[in-house]
C-alpha cells in the first residue's frame, strides 16, 4: 500500500451533496453565486483601498490584506468543488492534488485567523493609545505583522500537510466532504493517527484559541476605553470601527472551532459538511458585505470610486 502512496496511485473523490441531479444543479448555482459575490466583494475592497489615498492607514491596510486572503482562500476550495458538483461522474483527485489543496486551505485559513488578531491589536492601539497610534503602528510594523501572519500560517500548514500525507492510504476512497480537509482525509489512512490528531489539535490551539483570547483581551480594554468617552457621538464612532471586525471574528472563529477544537472522535461528517459550507462559502461572501455596510468611510470611498469610473466611461 505504501508503494501506491509513494507513486501517486492513490486517488480520492468527494462525497456528493445529493444523488439527485436537480438538487446538485441547484447547489451548484447557489455556490457559484456565493463564490462570485465573494470574489467581487473582496476585490472591490482591495481596489477601493488601493485607489483612495485617504484609506492608506494601518486599519485599511490590514483590511485589504484580509480581503486578499479571502480571495485566494475561496479560490482554493470553490473551483474544484463547483467542478465536482457539476460533473455527472466522480471528480477524481490525486494524492498530490489533495495535498496541495489541503496545504493552501490551512495556510490561508491560518493566516486569516492570525490577521484578525492583528487587526484587533490595531483597534486596541487606536482607541486605547490614540496619541501614540501613529508612532506605534508604523508602516514598518504593519508590514512585519502582515508578513508574520503569512509566515506562521505557511509553517503550520507545511508541517501539518507533510505529516498527514506521509501516512499510508489503503486505496482510492471517498472523502466525506467537498474538499480535502484534514480530519476526513486522516480517516482514510491505514495507520494509527493519534499523533496526527494531537498535532492537529496543537495547530488549532495556535491558530484559533490563542488569537481569539488575544482578541477578547483587546476588546475588554477597548470597551473599557469606549465607555469612558463622554460624548455619545465619540462612543458611536469608536464602536462603529470595531463592530464589523467583531462580527467577522465571531463568524470565523465560531464555525471553525466547532470542527477543529472538538475531539476528533466526536467528528460528524454531516455536521462537518454543513459547518464547512459556512466558513468556505458563506463567511468569505459575508465579510465584504459586513465591512462595507458597517464602515461609512469605506462605503463613501467605494461610491466615489464607482462614480468616478462611470464618469470616465461617459
Amino acid at each position: 500500500m505504501e508503494e501506491g502512496n509513494q507513486t501517486g496511485m492513490v486517488l480520492f473523490h468527494f462525497r456528493p451533496f445529493s444523488k439527485l441531479p436537480e438538487v446538485q444543479m441547484l447547489i451548484f448555482v447557489v455556490f457559484l453565486m456565493m463564490y462570485l459575490v465573494s470574489i467581487g466583494g473582496n476585490m472591490s475592497i482591495v481596489l477601493t483601498i488601493w485607489i483612495n489615498r485617504c484609506l492608506h492607514t494601518p486599519m485599511y491596510f490590514f483590511l485589504a490584506n484580509l480581503a486578499s486572503l479571502e480571495i485566494f482562500y475561496s479560490s482554493t476550495i470553490a473551483p474544484l468543488t463547483l467542478a465536482s458538483i457539476l460533473s455527472t461522474e466522480r471528480t477524481v483527485v490525486s494524492l498530490a492534488g489533495c495535498g496541495a489543496q489541503m496545504f493552501f486551505f490551512i495556510f490561508l485559513g491560518s493566516a486569516d485567523c492570525i490577521l484578525l488578531a492583528v487587526m484587533a491589536y490595531d483597534r486596541f492601539v487606536a482607541i486605547c493609545r490614540p496619541l501614540r497610534y501613529t508612532l506605534i503602528m508604523s508602516w514598518h510594523l504593519c508590514v512585519q505583522l502582515a508578513l508574520g501572519s503569512l509566515l506562521l500560517g505557511f509553517i503550520l500548514a507545511m508541517q501539518l500537510t507533510v505529516l498527514i500525507f506521509r501516512l499510508p492510504f489503503c486505496s482510492s476512497k471517498e472523502i466525506s466532504l467537498f474538499y480535502c480537509d484534514v480530519l476526513p482525509v486522516m480517516r482514510l489512512a491505514c495507520a494509527d493517527t493519534h499523533v496526527h490528531e494531537a498535532t492537529l489539535f496543537v495547530v488549532s490551539v495556535i491558530v484559533l484559541t490563542i488569537p481569539f483570547l488575544l482578541i477578547t483581551l483587546s476588546y475588554v480594554f477597548i470597551v473599557d476605553a469606549i465607555l469612558k468617552i463622554r460624548s455619545a457621538e465619540g462612543r458611536h464612532k469608536a464602536f462603529s470601527t470595531c463592530s464589523s471586525h467583531l462580527t467577522v471574528v465571531l463568524l470565523q472563529y465560531g464555525c471553525t472551532s466547532l470542527i477543529y477544537l472538538c475531539p476528533s472522535s466526536s467528528y460528524s461528517p454531516e455536521r462537518g459538511q454543513v459547518v464547512s459550507v459556512v466558513y468556505t462559502f458563506i463567511t468569505p461572501m459575508l465579510n465584504p458585505l459586513i465591512y462595507s455596510m458597517r464602515n461609512r468611510e469605506l462605503k463613501d470611498a467605494f461610491r466615489k470610486a464607482v462614480m468616478g469610473f462611470l464618469l470616465i466611461e461617459k
